[in-house]
């Protein structure tokens, strides 16, 4: 028998006689044609006695008067005296009284079938019978966070969107895509958005825009842009901001969504980039109220009363004239410019020769952003130091060392870039038209191309 403990080795031959012959027939030969061949020490008999060799198999059949078949013979030996033994096999020239021819096909290793078994074998273990629940303590703190994350998600309004637990007490809220994106800021401690749940933007998220700062903030796709289109439409979205390229909220590590925020642009931007013109009047006097909630308030600024004079004359009558309108004539700032056309007064008409080539010669500049939507810092001579991107204006202004006297842009002037440009001491805000301006600073002159 085939001890399967021992065996190394199969010899696999091929056996074919002229005529009939039987399994002990073949056995018989094999044993008495090899006996005394290869010395006392590898007589087949007593290999088998000893369990050095396996039993014989034959396989053997006739047909048309003529016999074949083959034989396997296990061995304990190694490959040396298994080689020699397979070789002698090929010897035999008869079996029985027939003529027969007996060639060795091949030498399987035992050991290498048993090792791929057991490769097999083990693969299979380590999957059905391994208890894969075994969590390393980074994957156990990960799990408890993601608990927590899920019990702080709550739901608003009869829609039930999913959103974080601060986003009716904040001021300021982002409106993302979906779940996932909301479990992804909380995950950062962002606790103050709401998912709006598809393309069709519900009555809650409308309800919640007219009260409180919004800034979109979706995937960098086809399906982000659908969303904002669709905000600006039904709802008052204050900011727009984009995932990177291809890339969802979901997916997005901290250091991208607090980058991404940073970029984020005015809704009024966003309206002139998709082109959509003939938006319906918003609440203009909820807007500026809700904004003013965030704002930081800017080094020099001017009072209610005085807001809506001030901005008039900035934007006509050149720098130097300010001062002396500020004293007496704020309320009559427009019978004062009516004072001026008239030839009667005799200090009056200096300054309409100097508003001219002062507006003058940012004209060129302002024709050659048309369209491109950026931005150019200069100096005090009116030199370009650097040209940026619109949606990278308010960075630039904030990393600013002091070399920048004012800006050139094709945008919007919104209240946060005046905001900064206040704070770094700039002289003058030049942009293709006026935003909504909830507080203007004395110190910054406005000026548009349309003015």
């Amino acid at each position: 028998m085939q001890n399967v403990d021992t065996t190394k080795y199969v010899i696999y031959a091929d056996i074919t006689a002229e005529g009939i012959v039987e399994r002990p027939d073949v056995v018989g030969a094999i044993f008495g044609q090899t006996e005394g061949l290869l010395g006392s020490d590898l007589d087949l008999r007593d290999l088998q006695k000893t369990g050095r060799l396996g039993r014989i198999d034959v396989q053997i059949t006739s047909s048309g008067g003529k016999s074949s078949g083959t034989i396997s013979i296990p061995s304990s030996f190694d490959k040396v005296e298994t080689a020699i033994l397979a070789a002698a096999l090929e010897t035999i020239d008869r079996v029985g009284p027939c003529i027969a021819h007996i060639a060795v096909n091949r030498i399987e290793d035992v050991r290498a079938s048993k090792r791929k078994y057991v490769i097999e074998r083990a693969k299979r273990i380590l999957v059905e019978m391994f208890d894969e629940n075994i969590l390393e303590t980074e994957e156990i703190t990960e799990e408890i966070k993601q608990s927590v994350r899920v019990e702080e998600i709550t739901h608003l309004g009869k829609d039930s969107l999913p959103a974080g637990p601060n986003v009716l007490d904040s001021d300021a809220i982002l409106v993302v895509e979906g779940r996932a994106d909301v479990l992804n800021l909380l995950k950062y401690g962002i606790k103050n958005a709401v998912a709006v749940g598809g393309t069709n933007v519900p009555p809650t998220i409308a309800d919640l825009c007219a009260k409180k700062v919004v800034t979109a903030f979706t995937d960098g796709d086809r399906g982000g842009e659908l969303i904002i289109k669709e905000l600006l439409q039904v709802a008052d979205i204050d900011f727009v901001a984009r995932a990177p390229e291809g890339k969802s909220v979901e997916d997005m590590t901290q250091k991208e969504i607090v980058r991404a925020l940073r970029q984020k642009i005015p809704v009024e931007q966003v309206l002139d980039l998709y082109k959509i013109k003939n938006q319906p009047k918003r609440r203009r006097e909820i807007t500026t109220k809700r904004k003013s909630l965030i704002r930081e308030k800017p080094l020099c600024v001017r009072s209610v009363a005085e807001r809506a004079e001030a901005i008039a004359p900035r934007r006509v009558v050149p720098r130097e004239v300010v001062p002396r309108a500020v004293p007496g004539a704020r309320p009559q700032v427009q019978q004062v410019r009516a004072v001026e056309v008239a030839p009667t007064p005799a200090p009056e008409p200096v300054p309409q020769p100097k508003a001219e080539p002062e507006r003058e010669w940012f004209r060129q500049h302002v024709d050659e952003l048309d369209g491109t939507l950026s931005a150019r810092l200069m100096d005090r001579n009116h030199n370009i130091l650097r040209e940026v991107a619109v949606r990278d204006l308010a960075r630039e202004l904030k990393e600013a060392n002091g070399d920048v006297n004012g800006v050139i842009f094709d945008g919007v002037v919104t209240q946060r870039i005046l905001d900064i440009a206040a704070e770094k001491g700039l002289e003058y805000l030049i942009g293709a038209k006026m935003g909504n301006i909830a507080k203007s600073p004395v110190c910054v002159k406005v000026l548009t191309k349309e003015a």
